[in-house]
């Protein structure tokens, strides 16, 4: 590895380093998530689920403040537009003496005269139920990635596609571990969407290789060479889907509110890895395993060998 990263073109040298980088990060995200968990949201953990509006634009902070002083446990408020806004209690938080509380003070109050429009309490049984679901759906998703990747793929080539596809995961994952960002159902659902999104860059590279590894059967080309011309070959192609992707997933990040902002992140941090993984690792781990053009010569017996050799 290490004598062909000194003596590889530019290229293989950044892919090495690139594979270098996310290796890094892997373990960097592994342990934020042992040290510091997920911080599960009122989906999974439970609580009470309390929406109002005001008759009048209240500042979040204010309003937060507000609260607070008539709320004796931990709660979440967001804001879903000028007037309207949502408040979140865990478990241990969610009891009546505090909810009426504060939503005495806030209904009461002449400067934010608010009121409620539906309360509800999610049980943390369905929570669990929910996550239970959630993983497996993950799980089911993983195995059927994996049964495609061995169809289609030479068995380095879908390696290489796993191992970029469980990276992409852990990232994101070890990103809303270390700034404790909100996970719930529908950030789940954005790592449904980042399987699908990693997979298509992985394919798009690895059939790109596949092809140019078929040609050189001579072996003129050295297999860092021919991935090298694969990368550059659908790069442009890599970069503006990519690109028109996350001005999407950017407007809805920004412009949707607080409600979809942790699936925009998930799913915004998933596409910038998922690219780079597919150059740094979908392509380059294959390499290290002894991807050749050899694997891709056709095999012939020897009864067929005789009559092609005669005149």
């Amino acid at each position: 590895m290490l004598n062909t990263f000194l003596k590889g073109e530019k290229g293989t040298r950044l892919r090495f380093m690139g594979m270098l980088l996310s290796a890094i990060l892997v373990l960097l995200s592994v342990f934020t998530l042992t040290q510091k968990g997920l911080n599960f949201g009122l989906d999974f953990t439970g609580g009470y689920l309390t929406e109002f509006t005001t008759s009048q634009s209240v500042e979040l902070k204010e309003l937060q403040s507000f609260i607070a002083k008539n709320h004796n446990g931990e709660f979440e408020l967001t804001a879903q537009g000028n007037s309207h806004f949502q408040l979140r209690e865990a478990p241990s938080a969610s009891t009546t003496a505090n909810s009426l509380d504060w939503q005495s003070a806030v209904t009461q109050s002449d400067d934010i005269n608010a009121q409620v429009l539906s309360s509800a309490y999610i049980g943390s049984q369905v929570g669990d139920e929910l996550f239970d679901q959630g993983c497996l759906a993950m799980f089911a998703a993983m195995i059927a990635v994996m049964l495609y990747l061995a169809v289609r793929f030479e068995w380095r080539l879908a390696v290489g596609s796993v191992v970029a596809l469980v990276h992409d995961l852990i990232l994101v994952l070890g990103l809303f571990s270390l700034l404790q960002i909100e996970f719930n159902l529908t950030v789940l659902a954005s790592l449904l969407a980042i399987i699908g999104y990693s997979l298509n860059d992985s394919i798009i590279v690895g059939d790109r290789v596949r092809e140019l590894l078929r040609v050189q059967s001579n072996n003129v080309l050295s297999p860092a060479t021919i991935i090298n011309n694969a990368i550059k070959s659908t790069l442009t192609r890599t970069l503006i889907t990519s690109g028109t992707t996350l001005a999407t997933v950017a407007s809805v990040w920004l412009l949707a509110g607080a409600p979809l902002q942790g699936f925009a992140i998930a799913l915004f941090t998933g596409i910038v890895v998922g690219t780079f993984s597919s150059i740094c690792i979908a392509a380059t781990l294959p390499e290290l395993l002894g991807l050749s053009a050899k694997n891709y010569e056709v095999k012939v017996d020897a009864h067929t060998q005789t009559l092609l050799d005669m005149p």
